[in-house]
């Protein structure tokens, strides 16, 4: 305990030296890669964390993490939250692929791919869903022929995320046609900027192109980048789902929008004494943060009873259900307390804060589909964790 004590009380002072004034409260993220342009002051920030080992700070230091016990980790976490100190670095190389390659990938892999996330390197995009491969997963055709030291890829994903600005991408592929659904699949990793993959951005009903489609036409994964054995992919691809649902669910996933909504109803519906005017609005009010608060103290104790710290098993679908469904009711309970001023889409009648409010609305849509619709959730949770009947 005076250990832990000791590793906080250093944590915070190095924090309050190091991390720049006007990024703290910001929630500015870095994902790492060449194409994503960075302030002076996120540089600064990124560089001071990475000498420390602390843009992946539970990871081996070998792969350029701090070797934190989960103990440690959190407290850090605590610390930065304290003073609205952003994450170092973000994405899909932190939370799902860099994970998944500790668990499951060889030596070699992990010293190849893993440096370069830590030092923010290498941005990576997920190849799961396909055009007729959505929640029905292990039903994708995207195949993949043996070319002796390679593999051949052909066939396309969708709904990739930020894929546009990915120097990677971690890829379901079909290896035996013949074989069972889900005995044929492989995880393969392979990189972007080659000839024979194309990219498009969608367009998507909240007015941004985070999610892409992508097309491979004989494009390369040299059979070295194979995790785990041929064929028996299915088990990586869903334990890289429970990382997935776990950074959807855990701090910094999901929408984020400004300020709290207790002070968002005073604002449009009215306050008196200094509390919402209208009772039904308080009592919604009351009920949200009730949830939230509750939900984050269930994943802290979720972690905490877990020895490695980690909250990543078949309950992960629970929390990301639940994570996901909250943030919606959050958010439609900010476009309705804003009134007409919450459904503006572009004008100098309304303010950025009125215009974000909107927009996160509709994308908060996605998230109850993104890494599992919360139908989808809530079989794994009947038959996994409750072990009910089919």
């Amino acid at each position: 305990m005076a250990e832990l004590s000791a590793f906080r009380s250093e944590a915070r002072a190095w924090l309050e030296r190091n991390c720049p004034a006007e990024l703290r409260g910001t929630g500015s993220s870095f994902e790492g890669g060449a194409r994503e342009p960075i302030s002076a002051a996120r540089r600064r920030w990124f560089d001071a964390c990475y000498e420390r080992g602390w843009t992946v700070p539970s990871w081996p230091k070998a792969y350029g993490g701090a070797g934190l016990d989960a103990a440690q980790h959190r407290a850090l976490r605590a610390e930065m939250a304290a003073i609205g100190a952003p994450a170092p670095l973000t994405g899909m190389g932190v939370s799902m692929i860099g994970p998944t390659l500790l668990e499951f990938g060889n030596e070699a892999q992990r010293a190849e791919h893993l440096p370069k996330v830590a030092g923010g390197q290498v941005r990576w995009c997920q190849g799961y869903s396909e055009p007729g491969a959505g929640s029905d997963l292990a039903s994708l055709k995207t195949r993949a022929e043996d070319r002796g030291d390679y593999y051949l890829i052909n066939g396309s994903k969708i709904w990739t995320t930020l894929a546009d600005k990915a120097d990677w991408i971690f890829c379901l592929v079909r290896t035996d046609p013949t074989a069972p659904k889900h005995d044929g699949i492989s995880f393969v990793l392979f990189p972007m900027d080659q000839p024979g993959v194309t990219v498009k951005p969608i367009n998507l009903i909240a007015g941004n192109s985070d999610f892409c489609e992508c097309f491979f036409d004989n494009a390369k994964a040299l059979k070295s980048n194979l995790i785990g054995q041929q064929n028996r992919g299915w088990t990586i691809a869903k334990r890289l789902l429970q990382y997935e649902r776990s950074s959807i669910s855990g701090p910094g996933g999901g929408i984020r929008t400004r300020g709290s909504l207790p002070d968002l109803a005073k604002r449009y519906v009215g306050s008196s004494d200094d509390r919402i005017a209208d009772a039904a609005t308080r009592d919604e009010v009351a009920s949200i943060e009730m949830d939230a608060r509750a939900f984050a103290l269930t994943l802290r104790r979720a972690a905490e009873e877990n020895s490695a710290g980690r909250t990543e098993t078949f309950a992960t679908s629970m929390f990301k259900y639940y994570s996901t469904e909250l943030d919606a009711r959050r958010a439609e309970a900010n476009v309705r307390f804003m009134g007409t001023q919450g459904v503006g889409w572009e004008g100098n009648a309304f303010s950025a804060e009125e215009l974000q409010t909107t927009r996160l609305w509709l994308f908060g849509k996605a998230l109850t589909i993104a890494g599992g619709s919360s139908e989808v959730q809530l079989n794994i949770v009947a038959k996994r964790v409750l072990g009910l009947p089919d």
